[in-house]
């Protein structure tokens, strides 16, 4: 590359860069500097400002990612993270909604594997707000009363277009049955009832029965309790678990709803299905993080004090859901999520799918997580360390007046403080688990999941190693192995990547190193359709997820291994953006591949929905500069690559302040106060403490050790 090509390079990408800030001041975005490297920090901010623009979202799967990205950088994600964590939805147990799209399954899970997908059924007399069903399964409004049986209330003729079948009750008891229908109860852990009523009775009660094919009558006899919904009019979805219940099992074959004392009431039905468990058993691991790293950088107590309660209630069930005191480890024994493949590929190749087996568990859908899930377990792990973190906090500062005691939130929401000291035991245990549990020492590399007949699966997972090193779940030993593996110095066995092959992509390493046309959920049932690499899951690769790679490398290999891969990566950065951004790069006449998003599968997550991209400048806080906000301020453990003489990275938010810092290679560490604060900050570096002054132009020295 030519030095005049350089310049006007680096000309273009700044204009770029402001363009992309928009109304920000040009120096309130967050810089990267480091002296010789101005070309490459040019670039690695624009990319950073290009996806920071997007990176947002009130779906519990990105609550790992998301405000770790963005929470520092500029003021609007702040106010929008902590409005969405307090209205995150979490239900009367203690499971944290995952709250994506609206789905054709749990209400509070994962919007698919659908009831159209998986041999169920379901009636729907609204089809107002599920776009996604519509566009996707063909979804079409019924017309009342679309072969239900109701006795004791009268349907109007036309539906409510929102709301649905309209249904005016005039006895004392009203019975909606649905249409004769047959699927395993397999499809049909929870059965989702959406309605409302209008003017409805104070003491009315509602029930709801099945029937299963070879059984007398509607069981059970007593029903199962339907919570009503509010009497004015609100639609909500009840999801009955009837797979909790007494000799629920076998061929369903319908529901019947019977409702008591609401005479004279106006009952919406908008729909009734049999809904697959699409829960994840990460939500409520990514919903503690992703608070506690709201609190962290906001100093916001009164987001803490409506927050915390609400934290501990979801550490309690998931410890409590998944047996972690006892197995120190996540096991999921949830319905179609133990681990199996919901494929059976037979000796001869002929396959049979087997619905309700191979549901997923996190990000990577499609896979059977579960089980014994070694991902949920690393996230819980992270999220009780945190817990603790911010419970020894709170323990510190009795100023904040935050009881420990069981003391109801402003929500009414009411839990007990833990023991730090406990949950740090716990973690420690979770760990020395999680490192024999899942390590393979014939592949030195974790395995994915083990599931419930105790088959381990693993199929190169990269992005499983490289999480659980950042982690801190991984041995040191481990570690190196992990990466002599990656880097080629060592191949394994009946891997279909091998060597240099595992970066064939460039910007991260293969999400799987393994071809896998058997392990999925079954509704991608024709994976040996899609060639190697040319799905995200199978051979493809996440640009958001080279930050784990990066982390991962300086903490194993040390901040020159973690800058060659980071400038790997900016390289091929800046060969997109001359051929004009990522579409054009990746057009299919190029044949580098097919990018995922906004519909189509693909191999490659960079845009689009990849809101995650915005990870990777990340590395160059809290990795190089090793930054890490704390209850007080915060901590600086720099680790800068040899070729650094030092790094500045500006305009960090830090509680009600912003900042630059800048680190040297003589290990010494400067902040600045951009802009005056109410209250000093308490710098940790080196092993020395400083306090910066609220006012403007404040700044503090911490020496090399």
């Amino acid at each position: 590359m030519s030095p005049s090509r350089s310049a006007l390079r680096v000309a273009v990408l700044t204009a770029s860069l402001l363009l992309v800030v928009g109304r920000a001041r040009a120096d309130d975005f967050p810089r990267f500097i480091v002296p010789g490297e101005e070309q490459a920090m040019t670039l690695l901010g624009e990319l950073h400002a290009h996806h920071h623009a997007r990176a947002s979202s009130d779906c519990t799967l990105w609550d790992g990612w998301l405000p770790h990205a963005t929470l520092w950088a500029a003021e609007p994600p702040r106010q929008r993270y902590r409005a969405s964590f307090l209205r995150r939805r979490i239900d009367d147990e203690g499971y944290v909604a995952m709250q994506q799209h609206r789905g054709m399954a749990h209400s509070n899970g994962w919007p698919f594997p659908a009831w159209q997908q998986s041999t169920g059924s379901g009636w729907h007399f609204s089809v107002t707000g599920d776009e996604w069903a519509t566009q996707q399964l063909g979804l079409k409004a019924l017309v009342p009363p679309g072969g239900f049986s109701i006795d004791g209330a009268a349907a109007r003729p036309a539906a409510d277009p929102v709301r649905g079948m309209l249904l005016d009750v005039d006895a004392d008891r009203a019975t909606i049955t649905t249409p004769p229908f047959r699927c395993g109860t397999i499809v049909a852990p929870f059965a989702r009832v959406e309605w409302g009523a209008e003017k409805l009775p104070a003491g009315a009660s509602a029930r709801l029965r099945w029937q299963i094919e070879g059984q007398e009558g509607w069981q059970p006899a007593a029903g199962v309790p339907l919570p009503l919904p509010p009497a004015d009019g609100t639609l909500v979805s009840v999801d009955l678990p009837l797979y909790r219940e007494p000799g629920y099992g076998g061929l369903l074959t319908g529901y019947s709803i019977e409702i008591d004392g609401a005479r004279g009431a106006t009952v919406a039905l908008k729909s009734v299905i049999t809904a697959i468990d699409t829960r994840h058993p990460i939500t409520n691991a990514l919903f503690i993080r992703g608070c506690a790293e709201t609190f962290a950088w906001t100093g916001d107590l009164d987001f803490l004090r409506r927050s915390l309660p609400r934290m501990r209630r979801a550490a309690r069930w998931a410890l409590a859901e998944f047996d972690v005191r006892k197995e120190h480890h996540v096991v999921v024994r949830w319905v179609g999520h133990d681990g199996r493949t919901g494929l059976e590929v037979k000796p001869d190749g002929t396959k049979r799918l087997l619905p309700g087996l191979g549901v997923g568990n996190n990000y990577w859908d499609l896979l059977p997580f579960g089980g014994h899930d070694s991902l949920a377990t690393i996230y819980l792990a992270d999220a009780l360390a945190r817990l603790a973190d911010l419970e020894a906090a709170v323990a510190r500062h009795p100023e904040w007046m935050i009881p420990a005691g069981a003391v109801p939130s402003p929500d009414g929401v009411t839990d007990a403080a833990f023991c730090p000291d406990e949950l740090r035991s716990l973690v420690a245990a979770i760990k020395a688990d999680f490192q024999s549990r899942f390590w393979d020492p014939a592949k030195g590399r974790f395995v994915g999941w083990i599931d419930a007949t105790g088959k381990a699966h693993d199929y190169g997972f990269t992005f499983v190693n490289l999480e659980a090193i950042q982690y801190g779940m991984a041995t040191p030993a481990q570690a190196t192995a992990i990466f002599a593996w990656l880097d080629g110095k060592r191949e394994i066995d009946g891997d279909t990547a091998r060597g240099a092959d595992i970066y064939h992509w460039r910007f991260a390493p293969r999400a799987t190193t393994k071809r896998n046309v058997e392990t999925y959920c079954w509704v991608w049932s024709g994976p040996e359709s899609i060639p190697w690499g040319g799905q995200v899951q199978d051979g493809g690769a996440v640009l958001g997820f080279s930050y784990h790679d990066l982390l991962a490398r300086l903490s194993t290999n040390g901040p020159d291994d973690a800058w060659r891969r980071l400038q790997a990566i900016i390289d091929w950065y800046a060969e997109v953006k001359e051929e004009g951004g990522y579409r054009k790069y990746y057009a299919p006449e190029k044949g580098r591949g097919t990018l995922q998003g906004g519909g189509p599968p693909g191999g490659l997550g960079i845009d689009e929905e990849f809101m995650e991209s915005v990870l990777v400048p990340q590395v160059m806080l809290y990795g190089f500069l090793g930054f890490e906000p704390t209850a007080e301020g915060c901590r600086i453990a720099p680790q800068l690559p040899s070729t650094w003489p030092e790094l500045t990275v500006t305009a960090i938010r830090i509680h009600d302040s912003q900042v630059d810092v800048t680190a040297r290679r003589d290990g010494s560490v400067t902040v600045r106060r951009r802009a005056a604060g109410t209250s000093p900050l308490a710098i940790e570096a080196g092993g020395a403490v400083a306090t910066l002054p609220p006012e403007t132009g404040a700044e503090v020295t911490l020496p090399a050790r």
